[in-house]
């Protein structure tokens, strides 16, 4: 519960490269980008003008899977949190890993296609991204985000504007100049440079081996997970 700065930014950066990795790769096989809710959101409309309604029902579900994740990682830290649980946050990631897996062994044999249709493939990667989404919200208070770089790059650009802004006004010699926040330029482009790395590496993995590609990031999400959950249980076996 008690957390540094440092650990959340260490922890974006593996939530970032995993979710890069089952974006990229993730599209290869349901031929569908699951991090980011504003097309899903823009294609409803779009589908429903249209006429194509059973597109519109899939972009539907997949904004209610993407809710539901949240919803689940919401409930699952409260409940660790009443417990006093110490790994509060580790649990949710524990499930993202494992439904992670679980896409990856459903579409491991992609010469015969995948165990479940797409519409529920989707649907699952929507719920995982919504689940990392709402733990890393929760944990950083909102200052980070790892499914979707729109946020990022907006952020980015707003720190370059202002170092560009400062180093003008300080040739000017204007003293209400707000010098950029390099820290946070840091974080940012780090933040950034994981989600590409793991888009790169994903659709590398996903082409070359097929769902089992999948296995790679949801051992990085277990391993985060499985450490503060062992400390917990060796807490509670000592107290009995």
């Amino acid at each position: 519960p008690a957390r540094s700065a440092h650990g959340n930014q260490h922890l974006g950066r593996l939530l970032a490269f995993t979710a890069g990795a089952r974006n990229a790769g993730g599209f290869l096989i349901v031929k569908q980008y699951t991090s980011h809710m504003s097309g899903m959101v823009s294609s409803v409309a779009d589908d429903l003008v249209i006429g194509q309604f059973d597109l519109a029902l899939l972009a539907c579900s997949a904004v209610a899977a993407f809710t539901s994740g949240a919803i689940m990682s919401s409930v699952l830290i409260n409940i660790g949190r009443q417990a006093d649980a110490r790994s509060l946050y580790a649990l949710p990631l524990l499930v993202e890993a494992t439904l992670v897996a679980a896409f990856g062994v459903l579409t491991a044999d992609l010469a015969r296609g995948p165990v479940m249709g797409d519409a529920t493939l989707v649907s699952l990667l929507c719920f995982v991204m919504g689940c990392q989404n709402a733990i890393i919200t929760k944990i950083s208070k909102a200052e980070i985000r790892t499914t979707h770089v729109t946020g990022l790059i907006t952020d980015i650009g707003i720190e370059l504007g202002r170092w560009l802004y400062f180093s003008a006004s300080r040739n000017g010699h204007h003293p209400s100049a707000v010098p950029e926040d390099r820290a946070k330029l840091v974080l940012l482009s780090s933040l950034l440079g994981a989600f590409v790395l793991g888009a790169l590496l994903g659709a590398i993995g996903f082409k070359l081996v097929g769902g089992l590609a999948a296995l790679l990031p949801a051992s990085m999400l277990a391993l985060a997970a499985v450490v503060p959950m062992a400390d917990d249980l060796g807490w509670y076996l000592r107290r009995k």
